[in-house]
């Protein structure tokens, strides 16, 4: 057996060792197949003589009714003969059952064993741990240019002093605040509207306005220093309305 499942000297044998079990198989549960059938006609053959007997013991013929016991109790031998054939057999079939089961399971193994030894074949625990050291090499190696790839590419020549950066940085804020003190003084006048007509002022009256014979010279003077006042006010508000 076991030269079968490793493999023999006799290669021609082998093939037919390898169907032995399934052969054998299927002819014990052909068999006990079999035996079954014979068990059912025998307990309808004992069922019968019982009845038999009973029918005729109704009758009165007991000498009948003896014959038909003694035949109920051959079929019982029978019977119990072909339960132990039956016994032995599924026994049997069990057993090789679980030994063709247990083949197959080596015969896997074997097979399995053997594709590992072919994936093995030529490596060993140096070899693989200097490939391991090979794979860590070319990993830091990696790491190393990732860094130098991603280092800013700055020279010593384009450094920008910050001493030379603050000192812009006031003229620029005096600047700007010149400019501010300059826009308080004197405000930017506002641009003409494009496609807006002037508008014209009206004239100041040419006609003298008499003075009322109750008021002094220096109330008209007075008078007419805050009329001008109120034309040039008016003439003001005017201006910036028209944004003038």
């Amino acid at each position: 057996m076991w030269s079968y499942i490793f493999g023999g000297s006799n290669s021609g044998s082998s093939g037919k060792n390898r169907d032995l079990p399934k052969k054998a198989i299927v002819e014990l549960r052909e068999h006990i197949n079999l035996l079954g059938k014979k068990q059912s006609h025998l307990q309808t053959q004992i069922s019968n003589q019982e009845n038999e007997a009973k029918t005729f013991l109704t009758k009165g013929n007991k000498t009948m009714a003896k014959n038909s016991l003694k035949k109920k109790k051959i079929y019982e031998a029978q019977l119990t003969k072909l339960e132990g054939q039956m016994d032995s057999l599924e026994q049997q079939l069990f057993s090789i059952e679980s030994a063709n089961l247990n083949l197959e399971t080596m015969r896997a193994m074997k097979q399995g064993a053997k594709a590992m030894k072919t994936m093995h074949n030529g490596l060993d625990i140096d070899k693989v741990d200097e490939t391991m050291d090979e794979v860590r090499e070319q990993v830091e190696l990696g790491e190393e240019i990732s860094d130098a790839i991603s280092r800013p590419m700055y020279t010593g020549s384009n450094e920008v002093d910050d001493d030379e950066l603050d000192e812009e940085l006031d003229a620029l804020a005096q600047e700007e605040k010149s400019r501010e003190q300059v826009s308080r003084v004197s405000p930017p006048q506002a641009a003409e509207p494009v496609g807006e007509k002037p508008v014209s002022l009206p004239n100041a009256p040419n006609s003298k306005i008499e003075p009322s014979q109750a008021q002094s010279h220096e109330s008209r003077g007075q008078e007419q220093g805050e009329e001008e006042d109120e034309d040039e006010r008016a003439l003001r508000e005017l201006q910036a309305e028209m944004g003038l």
